[in-house]
């Protein structure tokens, strides 16, 4: 899997979220009840969707449980931190390094990707897990659960020395 490092500036979204575990799955849920509000958000930075999970504890992928909660998000970037829709949040990423993962196949079995980066890829490289927001960027190539679809996997990394 092809991967790149890249510094980013901070990134405001706007959109909805909820707690879930790996168990107990609500991503289907969760975009069901944003997307047929999307067109509400203003200042829409592209037409790509994030899709953001927050894991409160830093040693989540170390002592990995399916049942232990972390939060996720449906969201699209915007520019300004006005304008939020009714039902909705705003929900900040913080600047720092991301190691981008090209995924290309299904959503659902993503989670083959995500082991590989957690296990092997991480460990084997120069950097640590960082404790701030991993997400999905889906843009134009994105199609849910086709072998083809393609979207970005966006894994929060600082140096091992630091």
């Amino acid at each position: 899997m092809k991967n790149r490092i890249e510094n980013i500036s901070e990134i405001i979204l706007i959109g909805k979220s909820l707690k879930m575990t790996y168990s107990q799955n609500r991503t289907a849920e969760l975009w069901k009840s944003f997307m047929p509000f999307r067109n509400s958000i203003k200042n829409k930075v592209g037409e790509d969707y994030y899709s953001i999970e927050i894991y409160n504890d830093p040693n989540f992928f170390k002592k990995f449980d399916p049942n232990k909660e972390f939060e996720k998000w449906a969201a699209i970037k915007v520019e300004g931190k006005e304008q939020i829709p009714q039902d909705m949040k705003m929900l900040i990423i913080p600047e720092g390094d991301y190691a981008v993962f090209n995924y290309k196949g299904k959503s659902s079995e993503a989670g083959n990707a995500y082991q590989y980066i957690m296990t092997q890829w991480i460990p084997n490289s120069a950097y640590l897990l960082d404790n701030r927001p991993h997400f999905a960027i889906m843009g134009e190539k994105y199609q849910n659960d086709h072998p083809e679809s393609e979207e970005e996997l966006w894994v929060p990394i600082k140096f091992k020395n630091k």
